[in-house]
């Protein structure tokens, strides 16, 4: 069992990514908060040409169609912006990069 190494030193660049999982993830919380809201301030009084009214749940459920998908929208686009914003401090570091062999 033989190992070899080689050894070389490099250039990086460092910088920071926002997570888009997470934004995208705050998106759909505001988007079932958004909803929320939505449905409280709606009105339940029949409808002027189908005489039908619509219960608070299910008018929930249609105000998350939206409101969820528009969310994750705004979520990554907010990340996005971020990531450029980030892009204007990156930094270039020398770093040693080791590639080790082993045979058997």
């Amino acid at each position: 069992m033989s190992s070899s190494e080689s050894r070389e030193t490099v250039e990086a660049t460092v910088r920071r990514v926002p997570r888009y999982g997470v934004f995208m993830g705050i998106g759909v919380v505001l988007g079932i908060i958004a909803a929320g809201i939505l449905t409280m301030v709606g009105s339940y009084e029949p409808s002027a040409t189908l005489d039908v009214v619509y219960p608070p749940g299910q008018v929930f459920g249609f105000a998350l169609l939206w409101t969820v998908p528009i969310g994750i929208a705004l979520g990554g686009m907010v990340a996005v912006l971020l990531e450029r914003i980030a892009r204007r401090h990156d930094r270039v570091v020398r770093v040693d990069h080791e590639t080790i062999t082993e045979s058997d």
